[in-house]
């Protein structure tokens, strides 16, 4: 079995040091094979939350496999936007925008759905489609494939308003195809589990489409902080939301549900 911690959406710069401290704490009381972020790690791409998130990227178990979000490119500082949109993320965070992770239970592949010409929604193309399936395809056969982007693929009920990632059906087309069993995301700050078979009507084996809210933003909309902390084994997925709670100053497991690998 392999787990997976899976933190979305810190906004540091408008984050509650109390949560980030307990959420320090599970992670290392859960010791997960693989700490995964879906971006917005900082609230405006300033220096000084880049610095902050860099400092929390540092007290965390490694591996750590992280993907920039929206809010990881700067927003007012629009010469930055257009010509450099990432440069304080690839400085203090890293440079790889197209991270992943392999051993003999599960691949994962992050990919950057931020853009400059968009304030909020995302995007994703066929160049990193083709990339991200060429790593997919180097896994164990019996691997569990898993994808991480910022930008969902599906909407939970809440998420009016919201968009999923632009070009997402094309996307979701060559993911069945290479095999994907997770797609794993943020953005929404509202958690939502949901299968590609029920949005894009796929007639092959479904994708679990695995959502969280804010791990650490003082940002929250009607959900309380919280993360997801993802166990995968031969037969089964198992995603437990571990949910903040400020009396106990604590992450708690308020629900677990359980999918089929072969099925979401």
């Amino acid at each position: 079995m392999r787990t997976i911690a899976h933190l979305s959406d810190l906004h540091f710069g408008r984050h509650d040091t109390g949560v980030v401290e307990g959420i320090t704490r599970l992670i290392d009381a859960s010791r997960p094979d693989l700490i995964v972020i879906s971006g917005d790690l900082t609230q405006r791409a300033r220096t000084h939350e880049f610095e902050l998130a860099r400092e929390f990227l540092g007290k965390l178990r490694e591996p750590v496999l992280v993907v920039p979000g929206n809010h990881d490119v700067p927003l007012y500082d629009v010469s930055s936007r257009w010509l450099r949109p990432l440069v304080k993320y690839r400085r203090f965070i890293t440079e790889d925008l197209q991270p992943s992770f392999l051993d003999d239970e599960i691949a994962v592949v992050g990919i950057n759905t931020a853009r400059s010409l968009t304030w909020k929604n995302g995007r994703i193309n066929e160049r990193q489609m083709e990339a991200c399936c060429e790593r997919l395809a180097k896994a164990p056969a019996s691997a569990a494939r898993i994808v991480v982007t910022h930008h969902p693929f599906d909407l939970p009920p809440a998420a009016r308003g919201e968009a999923i990632v632009g070009r997402a059906t094309m996307a979701m087309s060559r993911l069945v195809d290479c095999g994907v069993d997770i797609i794993i995301s943020g953005h929404l700050h509202i958690r939502h589990n949901g299968s590609s078979a029920t949005r894009y009507q796929t007639k092959a084996r479904p994708i679990l489409l695995v959502q969280a809210g804010t791990a650490t933003s003082t940002r929250q909309r009607g959900e309380l902080n919280s993360c997801n902390l993802i166990r995968i084994d031969r037969d089964s997925i198992f995603v437990d939301w571990f949910v903040w709670n400020a009396v106990a100053h604590s992450f708690e497991v308020a629900v677990t549900e359980r999918f089929e690998r072969d099925g979401a």
